[in-house]
């Protein structure tokens, strides 16, 4: 409650004009709200909305590519570790541009995720005080709490931001994860700061793969954790590089670049080292006197590091063991259709599924069977692909010699098969006429009798149907039985188009989980990929992310991954400036796809496609 009296005395004193109450704020957020008012920023406003264009926004990322490759996978396990909704976490560069988003849909579709975009710039003199900036300007983790923002427009926002450090000192980078759930802002601050470490030490170990990497901590338990020194040493013992924990641990000693490992460590290199590199933990004093335990975490000369070098990367076993469903259905729609479906299959009433192709419904049929909690087999029929005199021996079966090409020893049929499972009858509306009574017949009775055959039984089958079709004007045409649909029909659950789900950005990164578990997808990415028609939905979609996957450049996939894919046909042309030229002409269309989509709303398009107004006025 202090605190909340404290921000408000101190609000209320920025904007009057007055002096700032003493230890109403912390030091550093108050020293850049003095700053700010000295630049003549008035709090009430916005700040400038200054976004660089795309092609500066490529050039910084080339010139930090290596520490971007580790940042982008270190975004995604902090993306994954920040539990609940409605957040971002952020990489920016030393000047406090953003370069690559990760966010949550309700994030990204407010006003905060409109305006945290790739080339968005957040210097102190741009938009105030805010935690990306400062982190930039101070060289530390900073957190910057709803209303202490300096921009009253900010003020709902918790944002907290780590800088990443070359082994020189120097800033390269920031993280930052910002959200609106104040509970968890001290945790959150936590989890950035041991990312943004781990993003040191793999630089460390990138940038020096010839080099013998030790790790050493005055507790052994601690050898394995961010908290650990990192040292850097040539096959002579000259130091090379040396991490921010090994700095702090080392204070006070020679152990910048160039020292001699007996400078620093009160034990001869050839011995210590001849015991590191056959796998032991050495327990040795630092020239100060303290004693740490020091073990090996990469041999030198390209050797392979160590077991607790590097983080581990989840493999598919792992990513199979994930509590998540077995789908996506975060769109609204899909969830209203699956609000009753427990109950539905309680009752044994057969599920109807409709949508275009690729849409997901045999795994929409099999999530109904799971939702079932039947036993029995889960046994599906593609309608369209069995001859017409055969479909009734196929689903009800045939005794011995019952028709030519018969088998010899009979068959049992495929609703045999699913007793106590479910029957799933895929492309429903090409079952032939004549096979359309005997099913009929079939869904009110649950008897089944093989054809030759005279004996009859009753079998226990959750029915679930699917089509791409318009069975109601079939229905008109008399190319399908009325009253067939109306027993198919009793639940109907409707899969809308992927150019239509809400939760798209979710099916992208579900898709990339099964096919690359470590490979991160930014924002910028989805944006481009949600400008397209996608004709054949889901299934179109994965196989454009495998394709991507083979041409990635490093473990994550951003918007460039892309843009050189044909353009969707039907769609709009490209203006008269990039007509002609192959890869501006796909750029221009995506933009005019975007634009097309979000209404015309120009802000909209710039913010998916993580672009300036500017850009996209320039195509349309």
């Amino acid at each position: 409650m202090g605190h909340l009296v404290g921000i408000d005395r101190a609000r209320t004193a920025l904007e009057r004009g007055d002096p700032l109450p003493a230890g109403a704020l912390p030091d550093p957020v108050a020293e850049s709200w003095s700053r700010c008012r000295a630049a003549g920023l008035d709090p009430r406003g916005r700040g400038r909305d200054h976004v660089l264009a795309q092609a500066e926004v490529h050039r910084r990322r080339d010139a930090i590519a290596a520490v971007r490759r580790l940042a982008l996978a270190e975004m995604r396990l902090l993306h994954a570790q920040i539990a609940g909704s409605n957040f971002m976490i952020a990489l920016g560069d030393a000047d406090g541009v953003v370069l690559d988003t990760l966010s949550d849909r309700q994030f990204s579709d407010s006003a905060a995720g409109r305006a945290i975009i790739p080339g968005s710039v957040w210097t102190e003199s741009e938009r105030g005080t805010n935690a990306l900036g400062l982190a930039a300007r101070a060289g530390t983790a900073v957190s910057v709490h709803g209303r202490e923002h300096y921009f009253a427009n900010h003020g709902h926002l918790s944002c907290m931001a780590a800088p990443i450090l070359a082994a020189d000192g120097r800033v390269v980078a920031l993280l930052d994860a910002s959200c609106t759930d104040e509970a968890r802002q001290h945790h959150t601050l936590v989890l950035v700061r041991m990312a943004a470490a781990q993003i040191e030490n793999g630089l460390i170990f990138s940038a020096h793969s010839e080099s013998h990497i030790l790790a050493f901590h005055p507790r052994v338990e601690y050898l394995d954790t961010s908290s650990a020194g990192l040292v850097a040493v040539s096959r002579e013992g000259e130091v090379i590089a040396l991490n921010r924990p090994g700095a702090t641990l080392l204070a006070g000693l020679p152990a910048g670049r160039g020292a001699a490992f007996g400078d620093v460590f009160a034990a001869g290199f050839g011995r210590t080292i001849g015991t590191l590199l056959a796998g032991g933990v050495v327990s040795i004093r630092d020239r100060a006197g303290s004693a740490v335990f020091m073990v090996c975490r990469q041999i030198g000369q390209g050797g392979a590091p160590a077991a607790g070098s590097v983080r581990p990367t989840p493999t598919l076993a792992a990513a199979s063991e994930r509590a998540e469903p077995d789908f996506v259905c975060a769109d609204p729609a899909v969830r209203r259709s699956l609000r009753d479906l427990g109950a539905a299959v309680a009752m044994r009433m057969p599920v109807h599924l409709t949508g275009e192709t690729g849409t997901g419904k045999e795994l929409m049929a099999r999530h109904v069977h799971r939702t079932s909690g039947r036993r029995g087999e889960f046994v599906a029929v593609n309608c369209g692909a069995l001859p017409e005199s055969l479909f009734v021996a196929e689903i009800f079966g045939h005794e011995r010699g019952a028709f030519t090409g018969a088998r010899g020893e009979g068959a049992p049929g495929l609703a045999t098969v699913a007793d106590k499972g479910t029957l799933f009858l895929d492309e429903v509306a090409d079952i032939p006429p004549t096979a359309q009574t005997a099913l009929l017949r079939f869904l009110d009775t649950m008897e089944v009798r093989a054809i030759g055959g005279r004996r009859t039984e009753v079998v226990d089958v959750q029915i679930v149907s699917a089509t791409n079709r318009d069975l109601g004007t079939m229905v008109a045409e008399r190319r399908f039985r009325a009253d067939l649909l109306y027993r198919l029909d009793a639940y109907t659950i409707h899969l809308p188009p992927l150019r239509e789900r809400e939760d798209f950005g979710e099916i992208v990164r579900r898709l990339l989980a099964d096919l690359a578990p470590a490979v991160t997808v930014t924002d910028a990415a989805i944006a481009v990929l949600a400008g397209r028609a996608w004709p054949g939905n889901v299934r179109e979609l994965r196989s454009t992310l495998q394709r991507a996957l083979l041409g990635r450049r490093g473990e994550f996939l951003d918007e460039t991954a892309f843009l050189d894919a044909a353009p969707t046909a039907g769609g709009p042309e490209p203006c008269p400036r990039c007509r002609g030229r192959p890869l501006d002409e796909n750029r221009c269309i995506e933009i005019r796809l975007v634009h097309a989509r979000s209404g015309g709303n120009v802000a909209e398009t710039a913010r998916r496609l993580g672009l300036s107004r500017t850009t996209v006025y320039n195509h349309l």
